[in-house]
């Protein structure tokens, strides 16, 4: 199975932007972490990470991948061509966030990827994505991806 992780605008700068908020680990140990969880449960994993949200469309339009998990950084909030090529994509993802949304500034309450993830996992810092991977695996198992 192939899982595609994909980093939103502003995720290359995890580990020293707001760590109060986002936690001192870097994207790319947390890419790592997942990446070795990954391979414990045999799964194929490719990071991608863009400040353009074209960028992150065309990469989900590549269709190479089972399934994904998500991290839009701020344009859960303001992207709804974002939700459209997850969609179009017909591939099952989840959401992932460092911090919660919904306990942070109002406009943040705003989710256009919420209803449409398979599951989220939200405040859990680094450990969101391996919950995430964990939830892919367990949701393959049981015959409920697609």
């Amino acid at each position: 199975m192939r899982v595609l992780v994909l980093q939103g605008p502003n995720l290359n700068l995890v580990g020293t932007r707001e760590p109060h908020i986002y936690g001192s680990t870097t994207l790319d140990e947390i890419h790592a972490m997942v990446r070795e969880h990954a391979a414990g449960l045999g799964i194929e994993v490719e990071t991608f990470q863009s400040n353009h949200e074209g960028a992150l469309i065309d990469r989900i339009q590549r269709k190479d991948f089972e399934a994904a998990i998500v991290n839009a950084g701020g344009l859960t909030h303001t992207s709804v061509s974002l939700r459209d090529a997850l969609l179009a994509a017909d591939r099952p993802f989840v959401e992932v966030h460092l911090s919660d949304p919904a306990a942070r500034e109002p406009f943040r309450r705003v989710n256009f990827l919420q209803d449409v993830a398979i599951a989220s996992f939200v405040g859990m810092g680094p450990r969101g994505y391996l919950a995430a991977l964990d939830e892919i695996v367990r949701r393959r198992d049981a015959g409920e991806l697609r």
